[in-house]
């Protein structure tokens, strides 16, 4: 990771892969601290250790890479190995038609990966006329826009 001496350049693509500068960050206990330790305020995401490291995030900091109907709930797995109901009354989707939820108890926002977003759509019954579509759950209904 950092040199001694210097603050890390931490940023998270797009992919939610980590990376300091340009190097990416695959050891999975460093990647687990990082995780566990995101914090966010309204400067951003930041690591805050005797200095407060910032935090480039692309475009979300969890990604959500399957996701299922658990009965009346919908499970997500996430990039960090965890996995968590999502709140569906928080379900939105953002420019190009992807799918986004919060995270860790609401703190974060988590993007749906290409897969867990074919899996979303999977569970929604489409009109064709509009071209949204209705996931029913536990007697309750959210609406999504097919993606373009």
């Amino acid at each position: 990771m950092a040199a001694q001496g210097r603050v890390p350049q931490l940023r998270v693509d797009a992919d939610g892969d980590w990376y300091d500068g340009d190097g990416p960050i695959t050891h999975p206990g460093i990647l687990a601290n990082l995780r566990d330790n995101l914090r966010s305020d309204a400067e951003g995401y930041f690591i805050q250790t005797r200095v407060r490291i910032p935090v480039t995030v692309e475009d979300a900091p969890f990604v959500v890479t399957r996701v299922e109907r658990r009965g009346d709930r919908l499970r997500a797995w996430l990039n960090d190995s965890t996995e968590e109901d999502v709140d569906l009354t928080r379900l939105r989707i953002g420019a190009g038609g992807v799918p986004y939820c919060d995270v860790k108890g609401g703190r974060f926002p988590a993007r749906f990966s290409r897969p867990a977003t074919f899996q979303l759509l999977a569970l929604a019954e489409y009109d064709e006329r509009t071209g949204r579509g209705t996931v029913r759950l536990g007697g309750r209904e959210w609406t999504l826009e097919r993606p373009a």
